[in-house]
């Protein structure tokens, strides 16, 4: 489901209450959006916590409110609002806060007019908020105003960043498995004198794959480096075996800085500890001493690498080229983030670019939120 038609679908739970009698007004259908997008939409429990903590303030209509949640979210078609019963109007609720007109003629015109105030207010505030998303997320970085950035960064922090998993040399026990497991099947054999009754089994454990990230913060990259930063940031908060790198003229290892839970100071400790910050650029020197000081590590053998660079080389491509093969044999997958790839009438020209791309296993564009997100979808699933 797109996070428009989620959208939509959480507006839609606000105006159901609206109809079955409870009062919601827009501002608190806006809070229960902004809430549910810090949440996984798959965990009801967590939503319907959202939907209490925002849209009801009264202890006396969260049973009503669970009604309705239950009703609204668990059937695949949109409700119809009672008409009767207790959902349909609160016990002690005033007249015309249940979503029905009241019996004066007076109190009823206002009412209407009220009421169709807010619906208008509602509606816009709704478009409006599904507009900012929508662009947000399909506006290059290169683009963006302080603001709009500060947003992005925000929802570059909320990416679901995982590696795949392997299986391991390590077994576990298991009660159909893939092999069978003598020694425990001998040892349990000792509590029915000696006779093999049950049969063990076992299979193979399964851990997840190192992830690295190679950041190329030279100036020519300098409308991106902030938001790859911040996608290193959420890289690093997403387990213990993710090593986060940049590069200009010279590697530098930033996975320790980026373990800081504050974004904002992490930020600014990679500012300080990167010399070479839209500087020169030397892809290939700076792979070639990844390769050397990393290659023996755990921190790149069978792992995931992300490399986020432009490819405009100032050096040598032929040892970009040949750093690139090295460490297509070292990982597991090589996914190239190409933040030029995101135009329609970019070609691959430059000479380290095409010099490497034959080396690597996934070519992505990286020059917004879309395509960030793709990228978390991609590693997952390498």
């Amino acid at each position: 489901m797109s996070d428009l038609a989620v959208l939509e679908r959480l507006v839609g739970f606000g105006r159901y209450l609206r109809e079955s009698g409870l009062a919601v007004g827009t501002g608190r259908v806006l809070s229960f959006c902004r809430a549910s997008a810090l949440l996984d939409p798959a965990d009801r429990t967590d939503l319907k916590t959202a939907a209490r903590a925002t849209l009801v303030s009264r202890p006396e209509d969260f049973d009503l409110l669970d009604e309705a949640f239950d009703r609204y979210f668990g059937s695949p078609s949109l409700p119809e609002a009672p008409a009767s019963g207790p959902l349909a109007r609160p016990a002690g609720q005033r007249e015309g806060d249940d979503g029905r007109p009241p019996s004066s003629l007076a109190t009823a015109l206002r009412w209407s007019s009220a009421r169709d105030d807010e619906e208008a207010e509602g509606e816009t505030a709704i478009r409006m908020v599904a507009s900012d998303v929508e662009v947000l997320r399909t506006k290059d970085f290169g683009e963006m105003d302080e603001s709009e950035r500060k947003a992005a960064e925000a929802l570059i922090r909320r990416l679901a960043l995982n590696a795949p998993f392997r299986p391991s040399r390590r077994y576990r026990a298991a009660p159909l498995g893939e092999r069978f497991d003598l020694r425990r099947t001998m040892r349990q054999s000792l509590r029915t004198e000696g006779e093999p009754f049950r049969r063990a089994w076992k299979r193979r454990r399964t851990r997840r794959r190192p992830l690295a990230l190679v950041l190329d913060v030279s100036g020519s990259m300098a409308p991106y480096s902030r938001a790859l930063v911040e996608f290193g940031h959420a890289a690093a908060a997403s387990g213990r075996r993710v090593e986060v790198f940049c590069f200009g003229t010279r590697l530098t290892r930033l996975t320790r800085i980026l373990r800081a839970r504050d974004p904002g100071a992490a930020l600014i400790a990679v500012g300080q500890a990167v010399n070479d910050w839209e500087g020169g650029t030397r892809i290939g020197d700076s792979l070639k001493e990844l390769v050397d000081r990393w290659g023996s590590r755990s921190a790149l053998r069978g792992s995931v690498l992300v490399l986020c660079s432009d490819g405009l080389e100032r050096g040598d491509p032929d040892v970009l080229a040949r750093q690139i093969q090295r460490l297509g044999r070292l990982t597991y997958r090589l996914l190239w983030v190409n933040p030029l790839k995101g135009s329609p009438r970019y070609e691959p020209l430059a000479r380290g670019m095409a010099a490497s791309l034959p080396f690597v296993d996934v070519f992505l564009p990286g020059h917004n939120l879309e395509s960030l997100e793709d990228l978390a979808a991609a590693v997952t699933l390498a």
